[in-house]
């Protein structure tokens, strides 16, 4: 088993903090797991984007080549990554963030920042509620290995938002997909 993952956005949506906190769960998990980012020379508002690879074998190539699964949560970067992906690669996009999102079986779309504001009071945690978006959709690891990662590499002042976060983004993405 391998699956390639791009995360992609831009500068201060936490994605690169997302990518760091999925390798770590994966590892708690027993799994291979290999992280690497990209982002531009603005502090905020640049392009970002996080890889990760997930294997239950050695990863001998870091870089993500054809990813199974993006995140897009700018149009900008569903333009770039998410138009043109390989046959049967998921993208998750942020509804509200990404109207130009492709209308495919294969392209899920989900209020990412709106639940961040809704439970956090803020969009900081909207990488966050991707995380638990994500894994619920595709079961990349176990959801207590995830929470653990988000535990330990969050500040600690945000440690309870987040994790809030993150739950919520796994029950909205378990209730929205019953309802398919």
């Amino acid at each position: 088993m391998r699956k390639e993952l791009r995360l992609s956005g831009s500068g201060g949506q936490g994605l690169i903090t997302a990518g760091i906190i999925l390798a770590e769960a994966a590892m708690r998990d027993g799994l291979e797991a290999v992280q690497t980012q990209s982002y531009g020379p603005e502090a905020r508002g640049g392009a970002a984007k996080a890889e990760v690879i997930l294997s239950d074998a050695e990863v001998d190539y870091p870089k993500v080549t054809s990813p199974d699964y993006i995140l897009a949560m700018t149009p900008i970067a569903c333009d770039r990554y998410g138009c043109n992906i390989k046959p049967g690669a998921k993208l998750v996009v942020d509804e509200d963030l990404v109207p130009n999102a492709p209308d495919s079986k294969h392209c899920y779309k989900f209020p990412i920042t709106k639940i961040s504001k809704e439970i956090t009071g803020r969009p900081l945690s909207a990488n966050i509620v991707a995380l638990g978006v994500l894994n619920e959709l595709f079961k990349f690891v176990s959801p207590e290995r995830l929470e653990e990662a988000v535990r330990q590499r969050v500040p600690k002042a945000s440690v309870e938002d987040n994790v809030r976060a993150l739950n919520e983004g796994i029950r909205y993405t378990r209730e929205k997909m019953q309802d398919k």
